[in-house]
């Protein structure tokens, strides 16, 4: 077969593969052009998910007659002055977005430069078809109608507009996220979705696109090392969601989702958070442009570092520095060596002590100058036994002694002592009741007192709504309450009175991950896992003896008790032996 030169229509249909894959990658193209246009307000529409119109209007610069038609060919860019592409300081550069979009949609233009008279160009699917006058105040306007009309090929493998919608929703978040300077809305099928006033601080930027709690469960960014600088804004350990889909990471004013960096932030809350909850960050490192690469991908959303270990290290070490710097607010890191942390009470010299005093409770350098001190008590409770406590050789898990820090049941076996994380072993149990509950048909419903409002963003809201007879299979009854918020009228009944708002939430993350196509049964244990989370008995609550023993009891005739639903083990023993030999008997 001989080599030929392809026609160009071919040529920017292939460009459009690259870089317009779906409505949202269009809408990114456009919103970077007009923010490197100068641009002080930037105003969207769109219809259908943007499948039907995508409409981006800005008061930047504009364009003249002469740049409108040289913008729509291929490889012409104003962002690029000279031949240097490794300081590219703009949002776009490869100057193949217009020319791909006007090849597989109808595309209207129309632009005017402060001064002139604006001009007007329409190309429908490559060819170029109307072109005049235009009125329309200083800046440009761009509207894309029909995309993928007349390339099924492409519009057959578009999500539902939905979808779309959710995925063009994400993109604009970011760009406005990335400049707070900048105003910015969102109409959708002629409703209001989203809209910033320009000159925000950046947290306030971050948590009005975000989540408005954010701003009170979060802690500062901020490291400088040389020319690299690194701010933003990091959610505390506590707050966090049940998807990675709102960490938020920017390079040189750019979003990206780059492997390195997501990874980075996954090292830097290890020891803060389970690992299947995720930290709600929004990250933005500036460095020179000739350190970083970003003509990696057409869609310009992955980079590559000159010095990956360094930006690894930096974001590392800035999360860790500023949760460690929220105090108590922030989870504590998990220890490495548990053992090493058992030591041995000191051994009092002989001599007086104060009457009633145990000398543990004494210092050595108090009873040198014979000065009481006394130390914090025990952060443990028990009760006193008003029965015989029952034969620890009837129960593998013992029987329960006490409690310890309001998190840890403390029980006595035949052959050692047990120690069982109550929140952990709960959340498994409710887990597995859920299942036999769901085995039997549905899981019963407790009806609230009074029905609670939960805000979400519009595309967690529709996917909510779009599986509500399935989660009411659950128990979960719900309805839509306006664009941006669901009615919850009834809860699972095991799962009494948990966290109506924070379930709903987790719910919806986990949703988005879903495939359409799957049905809610066949990710069950996901599902009701983040139920079972929600409604299992909380570390920090004071359990009664009874309460312990029953817990303890259930545990043994309970399947896969042994672990929490996220993997971590729900309760430890420590043998005879091993006791033995932390007092040095062995």
């Amino acid at each position: 077969m001989s080599i030929r030169r392809l026609p160009e229509h071919l040529v920017n249909r292939i460009a459009a593969g690259e870089v317009v894959e779906r409505p949202a990658s269009a809408l990114k193209e456009l919103v970077e052009n007009a923010i490197d246009a100068g641009a002080t307000r930037i105003d969207v529409r769109l219809s259908n998910g943007g499948t039907d119109l995508i409409d981006v209007a800005d008061d930047g610069c504009g364009m003249t007659a002469s740049e409108m038609a040289l913008a729509l060919e291929r490889h012409a860019t104003s962002k690029l002055p000279n031949d240097d592409i490794e300081n590219v300081a703009t949002m776009g550069f490869r100057g193949e977005a217009l020319p791909s979009i006007a090849s597989v949609a109808r595309l209207t233009m129309e632009s005017r430069v402060r001064g002139a008279d604006g001009w007007r160009r329409v190309v429908d699917n490559g060819q170029m078809v109307e072109e005049g006058p235009a009125a329309l105040p200083p800046g440009t306007r761009i509207r894309v109608e029909a995309l993928f009309a007349q390339v099924p090929a492409r519009r057959k493998f578009l999500r539902s507009p939905r979808s779309e919608y959710a995925a063009a929703l994400d993109v604009l978040k970011r760009l406005a996220m990335s400049r707070p300077d900048i105003g910015f809305s969102l109409d959708h099928d002629g409703r209001r979705a989203m809209s910033v006033p320009p000159g925000q601080s950046r947290p306030e930027r971050v948590a009005a696109l975000t989540d408005k709690d954010l701003a009170g469960n979060s802690v500062a960014v901020d490291l400088v090392r040389e020319a690299y600088v690194l701010g933003g804004v990091a959610g505390i350990p506590t707050f966090n969601r049940g998807v990675a889909d709102h960490q938020y990471l920017f390079v040189n004013g750019r979003p990206v989702k780059d492997r390195l960096l997501i990874g980075a932030v996954r090292g830097a809350y290890a020891d803060y958070l389970a690992r299947d909850r995720h930290p709600v960050v929004a990250l933005f490192l500036d460095l020179p442009p000739t350190e970083v690469d970003v003509n990696v991908h057409p869609a310009k959303t992955e980079v590559r570092f000159r010095d990956p270990n360094l930006v690894r290290g930096m974001i590392v070490s800035g999360l860790r520095r500023a949760l460690e710097e929220a105090g108590h607010r922030s989870a504590q890191p998990v220890a490495i060596n548990t053992q090493a942390l058992w030591q041995a009470e000191p051994v009092a010299p002989s001599g007086p002590t104060l009457s009633g005093a145990s000398p543990s409770f004494w210092t050595q350098s108090s009873l040198a100058d014979r000065r009481p001190h006394f130390n914090p008590p025990p952060a443990a409770r028990a009760e006193p036994a008003f029965a015989p406590p029952p034969e620890t050789a009837s129960y593998p898990l013992g029987v329960a002694r006490g409690q310890v820090a309001k998190t840890y049941i403390v029980a006595e076996a035949e052959d050692g002592l047990v120690i069982v994380d109550q929140h952990a072993a709960h959340e498994r149990l409710v887990l597995e009741r859920m299942r036999r509950a769901l085995d039997g048909g549905k899981v019963a419903a407790q009806a609230l007192l009074l029905p609670e409002l939960v805000e979400l963003d519009e595309p967690g809201c529709d996917r909510l709504e779009a599986r509500v007879d399935e989660l009411a299979e659950f128990g979960l009854d719900l309805e839509r309450f306006g664009p941006n918020a669901v009615l919850v009228r009834s809860m699972p009944a095991l799962l009494g009175n948990g966290d109506v708002k924070g379930l709903v939430a987790d719910l919806a993350d986990e949703l988005a991950a879903y495939d359409q196509a799957l049905s809610l049964k066949e990710k069950l244990d996901a599902v009701a896992g983040t139920m079972a989370c929600h409604g299992s008995v909380r570390a920090g609550r004071v359990l009664s003896v009874a309460e312990m023993n029953a817990l303890l009891r259930e545990m043994e005739v309970t399947p896969h008790s042994g672990q929490c639903n996220h993997g971590r083990p729900t309760w430890i023993k420590l043998a005879h032996g091993d006791i033995e030999k932390l007092f040095g008997r062995k």
